[in-house]
């Protein structure tokens, strides 16, 4: 097996959007044939009776997830599972194909450890996603359904576009992902408001049985990000998502005057917001944390923060495929390590 971080410099000489299809067009070879992916998956994929829960009626073999942006169109299922997820999310999926934003659009900052994208929602659209999804689910794995808007779509006329996406999708995933926090579409953080997450999950929730989440920003206050939390909860949230990336350009040296950051500087931010959130809704909804996260160690603390399941992203650029080996073989220690016998045991654990 190459190391990763022997190749690591070689891949940072591509452009970043590029080296991303490098890596898609590998993993998308084991949709066709998995056999020669098998002695990795059998190594790195961590099931273990002290990781396994139930949630959203599915069992989640352990508590790693994908986080949205990475299989934009559901193109890298079976490719993910073999990099050890426990469950992945594919989009963010807009009912009508979209380039996304002119390029280049993503960019890395090195010693920082650190992605700033840009991409605006490219994707393949609803229906061709649909269709692929659906040589796929039910999976082995759960799936979430990440959701938004087309760029061009109004505010107004912003709940036709989620609720097209969730007759599309219904009964092709675990749950839905409502994303109103990216800072790459127009207006779209504008939605993050009491009126338009009213009347959508009003609408949404007469349209399927399948959980629907909401994925939140981490650059609006702790008192609104818990408020607008809490709200979201009574008007039929099944769980909130923790956090989408940051447009504080003051945490890297050298930014880039577009899209948002993700990775190691968001750790300290997301945790924050993620904190202040499960103070308030902790044993009231499911909670998922992101953002930042890179070891064992930084999962746990989001797990004994009250996060039932926790997602990377950027952190897989950076540290290469051992990376959700690593972080549930860790868990498994820390668990056992606290007297645990589940993970379950653990979640929420500093709320006591």
């Amino acid at each position: 097996m190459i190391n990763y971080e022997t190749i690591k410099p070689w891949l940072f000489k591509l452009d970043p959007e590029k080296a991303h299809l490098l890596a898609e067009t590998a993993l998308r070879v084991a949709n066709i044939c998995q056999m020669p992916f098998n002695s990795f998956l059998e190594s790195h994929f961590v099931s273990d009776d002290a990781l396994k829960q139930e949630l959203f009626n599915r069992e989640f073999l352990n508590p790693v997830g994908l986080g949205a942006g990475f299989d934009k169109n559901a193109t890298m299922l079976r490719g993910i599972q073999i990099l050890g997820f426990g469950f992945s999310e594919i989009g963010t999926i807009t009912p009508l194909a979209q380039d996304g934003n002119p390029k280049p659009r993503m960019f890395r900052h090195i010693e920082e450890k650190t992605l700033q994208n840009a991409m605006g929602f490219n994707n393949d659209g609803a229906l061709k996603i649909q269709k692929r999804l659906k040589k796929f689910y039910p999976f082995t794995t759960p799936i979430g359904v990440n959701i938004g808007k087309n760029k061009t779509t109004t505010e107004k006329d912003a709940i036709s576009d989620y609720t097209k996406l969730i007759k599309t999708f219904d009964g092709l995933g675990d749950y839905f992902v409502i994303n109103i926090s990216s800072p790459n579409t127009p207006g779209l953080r504008d939605l993050q408001n009491e009126e338009f997450i009213t009347e959508l999950f009003k609408e949404a929730k007469a349209l399927t049985d399948m959980p629907i989440l909401l994925k939140i920003a981490p650059d609006m206050t702790k008192e609104d990000a818990v408020a607008l939390t809490k709200m979201a909860v009574e008007k039929g949230a099944d769980g909130i998502i923790a956090t989408n990336t940051t447009v504080d350009y003051s945490l890297v040296k050298d930014p880039k005057d577009i899209g948002g950051l993700s990775g190691e500087v968001l750790k300290e931010k997301s945790f924050e917001v993620f904190e202040a959130i499960a103070k308030e809704l902790y044993g009231k909804t499911t909670l998922i944390s992101v953002g930042g996260i890179d070891s064992a160690e930084e999962a746990y603390r989001r797990i004994k923060a009250g996060a039932s399941l926790v997602q990377v992203y950027s952190s897989l650029v950076f540290n290469g495929p051992d990376l959700v080996m690593n972080i549930n073989k860790g868990l498994i220690e820390l668990i056992k390590a606290d007297g645990y016998t589940n993970i379950t045991e653990a979640i929420g654990a500093d709320r006591a």
